[in-house]
């Protein structure tokens, strides 16, 4: 049986040859890039720091489900990135709010249609419809 590699009518275009060739291959730094901002916690903290600045605590609320572990890798992933910016305030007790970058800004606003998206299907995905 042959596998057909037609996309039904009305879809997206195949990727770019310059991008397809780009991030298909292992060594390619784009698949960094993809583990990092793609992971859950990455993209809900990212989706959290784009609503603005917020602290810690904050962002552990704001995640559900995220252990102080994951949480402070993410940050500091994301942070070395240069997508959070991490801004220690000279107080006591000590206060670190977080905030997005200017790059940080531009993926949140691309993240957003994808967690629509799964927002959206996510019931029917995980019951197993089409």
């Amino acid at each position: 049986m042959e596998v057909s590699s037609r996309r039904p009518a009305g879809h997206a275009s195949p990727l770019p040859p310059a991008l397809a060739d780009g991030v298909f291959p292992a060594g390619c730094p784009s698949r960094t890039v993809l583990d990092h901002v793609t992971s859950k916690w990455g993209v809900l903290l990212l989706l959290a720091l784009s609503e603005g600045p917020q602290r810690w605590s904050e962002l552990r609320r704001r995640a559900e489900g995220i252990s102080e572990k994951m949480l402070a890798q993410t940050l500091k992933t994301l942070e070395r990135d240069g997508l959070v910016r991490r801004e220690a305030q000279p107080v006591i007790p000590p206060r670190v709010d977080y905030s997005l970058t200017e790059r940080g800004y531009e993926l949140s606003a691309l993240l957003v249609p994808l967690v629509a998206w799964a927002f959206e299907n996510a019931d029917d995905i995980v019951k197993g419809q089409p």
